[in-house]
């Protein structure tokens, strides 16, 4: 499996996933107080998100799907 996990996103993709996965995780943060699962969800594809910037790796490139960033 090391194919399936190789980088397949430029530094720009990177960016902005990072930043998608920043405000995921603080959002998610702040839903708690409203609802606790709602904010586990976020938290955790916020997380998510926060892997695929840190790694270069997008999990829909690497099945096959073109993204635009």
């Amino acid at each position: 499996m090391p194919k399936f996990f190789s980088q397949n996103i430029d530094r720009a993709g990177r960016i902005v996933r990072a930043i998608l996965g920043g405000l995921l995780v603080v959002g998610g943060v702040a839903a708690c107080f409203w609802n606790l699962w709602a904010g586990v969800g976020l938290i955790g594809g916020g997380a998510f998100v926060l892997f695929e910037a840190f790694r270069g790796w997008c999990v829909m490139r690497a099945c096959g799907i073109k993204t635009r960033i």
